[in-house]
């Protein structure tokens, strides 16, 4: 996501006055460098990372309220492009989209930010919801679509609960990058994930098998 369209989304901070990108850029890079040296978002402080950006407190000041609204602004930047489904069957979609949270899970820069979302949604609710608009419906209205096509199509039986089985493709590679920074993201595994799923998940062959 650009810059650009950070300034656009909701709830985000209104500033009037133009900005510098490359200013602004360094700010964001700024927070990010130090929440990938460990610096969990309560030691965040706006000195801290106006030292770190190379900028003047003043200048984040101008363009931020506070070091909440300069989090949810860095959360933003640092997702990825939207996600571009390969559209030739429910599976191949699955994939992809498993396969975008295993690489986000591999990315020092997304995990850190993740990491820091969760340990603050319970103290930070504006940070997760931020979060929750910004990444988390989205891409969980995608995976719907993607289910309900599969459906319409006979890929997926009829009788399943598109919402509980979103969870479970999902989940299990949440739980694989967030919940178990130990366990391995193997190249691999979004198929793996899908494919175990799905064997339960298709609809059963009309065709009885000769004895």
């Amino acid at each position: 996501m650009s810059l650009a369209d950070n300034r656009s989304c909701p709830g985000g901070p209104v500033r009037g006055r133009p900005r510098s990108e490359a200013v602004e850029q360094a700010i964001l890079e700024g927070v990010m460098q130090l929440l990938e040296e460990g610096v969990p978002l309560a030691e965040l402080s706006i000195e801290r990372i106006a030292r770190t950006a190379g900028v003047g407190k003043a200048t984040i000041y101008r363009r931020w309220s506070g070091k909440e609204e300069l989090f949810v602004d860095a959360m933003r930047a640092a997702e990825p492009a939207d996600l571009e489904l390969p559209g030739t069957s429910m599976r191949d979609d699955l994939v992809a989209l498993l396969e975008s949270l295993r690489i986000r899970g591999l990315a020092s820069r997304t995990s850190a930010i993740l990491h820091n979302v969760y340990a603050q949604m319970k103290s930070s609710p504006k940070i997760w919801a931020a979060y929750h608009e910004a990444v988390v419906t989205p891409r969980r209205r995608l995976g719907l679509q993607v289910l309900r096509r599969g459906q319409r199509n006979g890929e997926l039986r009829a009788d399943v609960d598109l919402e509980l089985a979103n969870d479970m493709f999902v989940g299990a590679m949440l739980v694989r990058s967030v919940l178990r920074p130990d366990a391995d993201l193997h190249e691999g595994l979004s198929e793996e994930i899908v494919d175990i799923a799905l064997a339960g998940l298709r609809p059963v062959s009309s065709t009885v098998p000769s004895r």
